[in-house]
C-alpha cells in the first residue's frame, strides 16, 4: 500500500477522535451560558420570575398577596381543643376526641418522644439527653459562651414542678409553639402526634410521681424490700 494512503488514513482517524474529545470536554467543564437547545419543548416559557415587575396587576407586583380572609380546604382550624389545645379559654385537661387514650397512642407518643425529645429531655424525661449532656460539658469547660451561643440545661419534665403542674393541653401547646430557648416543633410534627407525645410525658409523670391511691382497688402493692 501506498504510504500516503496509510498517512491519510491516520489523519483521518486522528480527525474523528476530535469530536467525541470535544463533547468529554464540554460535558466536563462548566458553562456560565445556557445551553443549545436544538429541540425547544418547554424548556423556554413565557413567566415572571420571584420579586419582577408584572404590569398585569396594578401594583405591579409579580408575587400576589394570599385572598383576604380565605381559608383553604382542610385548615379551617376551629376546633381549638386539636389544634391549641384549649377548652373554653382554659388549658385542655384531656386528650381531644381524634386521639384517645389509648395503649397504641401512648406507645407512639413514646416512639415520637424518642425521636424528636430524648436527644435533649433525655428518654425518661430527666433533662438528661446526650445532646443536653454535651452541650453542658461545652459550656463549663469553656466557661462562656460556644461559637456565641449559651445552651440553658433542658427541663426535667417528670420533676421540675414548672412543668408536673401543666395540663395536657398546655405541654401541647409548648411541644407546638417551643418555649424560652425550645424551638416549636408545629411545622415538623403532625398535630396527632404532638398530642400523643403530650400525652406520653404526662404518663411519665405519673409513673415517676405515683402514689399508693393511684392503685386501683383490688390490686395488692408488693413491699418494698
Amino acid at each position: 500500500m501506498p504510504r500516503l494512503f496509510i498517512y491519510i488514513g491516520l489523519i483521518l482517524l486522528l480527525c474523528l477522535l476530535i469530536p467525541p474529545a470535544v463533547i468529554a470536554r464540554v460535558r466536563a467543564t462548566p458553562n456560565p451560558s445556557l445551553p443549545i437547545h436544538i429541540i425547544q419543548d418547554m424548556a423556554f416559557q413565557a413567566k415572571f420570575k420571584t420579586q419582577a415587575v408584572n404590569p398585569l396587576f396594578a401594583d405591579r407586583r409579580t408575587m400576589r398577596p394570599p385572598v383576604e380572609n380565605a381559608v383553604a380546604r382542610g385548615e379551617t382550624y376551629l376546633d381549638t381543643h386539636l389544634y391549641d389545645g384549649v377548652i373554653n379559654g382554659q388549658w385542655a385537661a384531656t386528650l381531644p376526641a381524634q386521639v384517645p387514650l389509648t395503649m397504641a397512642t401512648l406507645q407512639h407518643g413514646q416512639q415520637r418522644f424518642n425521636i424528636y425529645c430524648s436527644v435533649c429531655h433525655g428518654e425518661s424525661g430527666a433533662g438528661d439527653g446526650l445532646v443536653n449532656q454535651k452541650a453542658m460539658e461545652l459550656v463549663a469547660n469553656t466557661n462562656g459562651p460556644v461559637n456565641g451561643t449559651v445552651w440553658v440545661q433542658a427541663k426535667n419534665l417528670v420533676n421540675d414542678e414548672t412543668v408536673t403542674v401543666q395540663p395536657v393541653g398546655q405541654v401541647f401547646s409548648t411541644i407546638t409553639h417551643g418555649i424560652r430557648n425550645m424551638a416549636g416543633y408545629g411545622s415538623q410534627i403532625p398535630v396527632e402526634d404532638r398530642w400523643a407525645i403530650a400525652a406520653y410525658v404526662k404518663t411519665l409523670q405519673r409513673s415517676q410521681n405515683a402514689r399508693p391511691s393511684d392503685v386501683p382497688a383490688g390490686i395488692k402493692l408488693a413491699e418494698a424490700k
